[in-house]
């Protein structure tokens, strides 16, 4: 199951030197990491390294979520060799995808048909961007949009920029106030905003973002 995805707005391409910073990134947070190409990340994230519990409820905190890579295979956990597969462990590892794109950097395609009519995002923004970077979970618990959130949040402040996410129906006034949220879009349909505002947004009782 798919899950949410959050976006990070530049201004223009990132430098060597921050991708270096943000290849390092993703290598400390990750128990699995996979490069690729530059820029382009295929991880699993530990709860724990993105600090997750101190935003997720009791019951979404320690709730034993299915194994992503089980798929629909059904195993007994009564019929578990001891020691075999620690659900708990296991599902505390959340499976992203988190790659820039745009010129020359790759999904160039992508870029050009997710940004190809903005003018309402632009006009927030106060520029129009060059590239993104795109923060995708593969799973859709509500652990997963916590730590969507504080993951963008981190690579928000390695490789700069604003980040963007959707809002459902009603979303828009409970954000309007939160620390570090820069705008939202006519219509209500898009928010943006700082790191600070993305983990003020995650530690919403019940937070969720778009799938």
């Amino acid at each position: 199951m798919s899950g949410p995805t959050l976006v990070i707005e530049l201004a223009a391409p990132p430098s060597p030197a921050v991708l270096q910073e943000f290849r390092a990134l993703m290598v400390r947070l990750s128990s699995s990491f996979e490069e690729k190409r530059p820029g382009y990340y295929d991880v699993s994230v530990p709860l724990d390294a993105l600090g997750a519990d101190d935003f997720l409820e009791e019951k979404d905190r320690h709730r034993p979520f299915r194994p992503f890579w089980l798929g629909d295979v059904h195993i007994a956990e009564e019929s578990l060799v001891p020691g075999w597969l620690d659900l708990e462990s296991v599902d505390r590892h959340r499976p992203f995808l988190v790659y820039l794109m745009g010129p020359a950097a790759g999904h160039e395609e992508l870029f050009d048909a997710e940004h190809e009519d903005e003018p309402e995002v632009v006009s927030v923004l106060g520029f129009t961007p060059t590239h993104a970077v795109n923060v995708s979970a593969s799973c859709n618990d509500r652990a997963d949009h916590v730590a969507a959130a504080l993951l963008t949040a981190a690579v928000l402040e390695v490789v700069g920029g604003v980040a963007k996410a959707e809002l459902t129906d009603g979303q828009a006034a409970a954000v309007a106030g939160l620390p570090g949220m820069l705008g939202i879009t006519e219509g209500d349909e898009m928010v943006l905003g700082t790191a600070e505002f993305l983990r003020a947004w995650a530690g919403y009782p019940g937070f969720r973002l778009v799938k």
